[in-house]
């Protein structure tokens, strides 16, 4: 481990990327992602890695596309504004299965909103604002630490399954500072993309979307001998496009069935006293934070209180969250919104008798949960 020391949200989240082999970054400044793309201006260039300010943020998704399609692990940060400049081309990577990185630090919206404000109204657009049906991931970590462990898990997530991942953290994660020990490289893991082998692969041979058994195609880098083609059309298997019915439809299908290999290698959570909770809060993010000490006042309180801190939010973790709200009598859903969680909450907890009662708690007046808030829930419901 490295010594411990003072550091920010988005300054983790740049360690992070780099520990797990980032070496190119396309971006554009705007608030309160902009410390990512400074140090990342910095850092980058000594390790032989590329940083471009872009003139937008559609132009910094596109540059990620291709710096990933040359090889390159490939990553970009923005905010809500920035954030929907960019879904075109985060479908562009989905269709082609080009893996890389969308860091948005969200603040209050909708529009402009408030720059500096925490918000969390950016969950339903990260997994449906591009259009379509097709695959993404999404992490949202809830402290400094946890920054840097999900930006690795982004990278390795993207290498493995050949998708686009997001790191949805709030303005108050992207802007906070904590001390901790961060892991030196040698302790971080690091998942690389499938690539042909040569002595197995001629050139010829390469078939770039293959309907392979684990749904992920190997990957060959520009340049490297593998010529393929590109688009972001219906395709079959060799990319060719205005493929017939059953080929877009086979092509769809291994697309979005992804998103269960993401359930199983990449869903991340993580549980605080919920082995014998009747009263369950589920939660991301900085409102996870506030939860965490709520349930602390709970238990001392004599409340059986319990919470489900969601790291990976989609593919949403369906199967953890019915387990656990069957035990419970109320589950509690506290986000920076009107209620985005919420209703995937009730889509999977409420399926049968006894089922828990769901209380939607929300804010959107650009201040965080303080714990007594969350807590004076618990205690009306216990």
């Amino acid at each position: 481990m490295e010594p411990a020391r003072l550091v920010q949200g988005n300054e983790a989240c740049v360690q992070g990327a780099i520990a797990a082999g980032c070496r190119f970054f396309a971006g554009y400044p705007i608030t309160p992602s902009t410390e990512v793309a400074e140090l990342m201006a910095e850092r980058l260039p000594r390790l032989g890695g590329k940083f471009i300010q872009m003139e937008d943020e559609i132009a910094s998704m596109a540059a990620i596309i291709g710096a990933s399609l040359c090889g390159a692990k490939a990553m970009t940060a923005t905010s809500g504004p920035g954030f929907s400049l960019k879904q075109e081309n985060i479908g562009f990577a989905a269709m082609c299965e080009v893996p890389c990185v969308v860091v948005n630090v969200q603040r209050a919206g909708p529009s402009t909103g408030g720059p500096t404000a925490p918000g969390q109204g950016d969950i339903m657009q990260a997994r449906w604002g591009t259009h379509g049906d097709h695959p993404i991931v999404v992490l949202a970590p809830y402290s400094v630490r946890d920054t840097f462990d999900l930006t690795v898990a982004a990278f390795n997530c993207a290498e493995d399954l050949r998708v686009p991942t997001i790191v949805l953290l709030d303005e108050v994660i992207g802007h906070m500072r904590e001390r901790v020990e961060l892991p030196g490289q040698s302790e971080v893991r690091v998942v690389d993309r499938r690539r042909p082998d040569p002595s197995r692969t001629a050139p010829e041979d390469f078939v770039p979307y293959a309907h392979t058994p684990d749904l992920v195609p190997e990957m060959a880098d520009f340049g490297s001998g593998y010529r393929h083609h590109i688009t972001g059309l219906n395709h079959d298997e060799r990319g060719r496009p205005f493929a017939s019915p059953a080929e877009v439809d086979r092509l769809v299908r291994r697309l979005n069935g992804k998103m269960s290999l993401a359930a199983q290698r990449w869903g991340l959570f993580q549980e605080v006293a919920t082995a014998d909770a009747e009263v369950l809060v589920i939660a991301a993010g900085s409102p996870a934070r506030s939860a965490k000490e709520a349930v602390r006042s709970a238990r001392q309180a004599g409340i059986k209180a319990g919470l489900l801190i969601l790291q990976t939010i989609w593919p949403f973790p369906a199967v953890k969250v019915a387990d656990l709200a069957s035990r419970a009598r109320v589950v509690i859903v506290p986000e920076l919104n009107l209620g985005q969680l919420v209703g995937e909450v009730e889509r999977y907890a409420c399926r049968g008798r006894g089922e828990p009662r769901v209380v939607s708690l929300t804010r959107v007046d650009t201040e965080l949960f303080p714990p007594a808030q969350i807590y004076e829930a618990l205690r009306e419901v216990r």
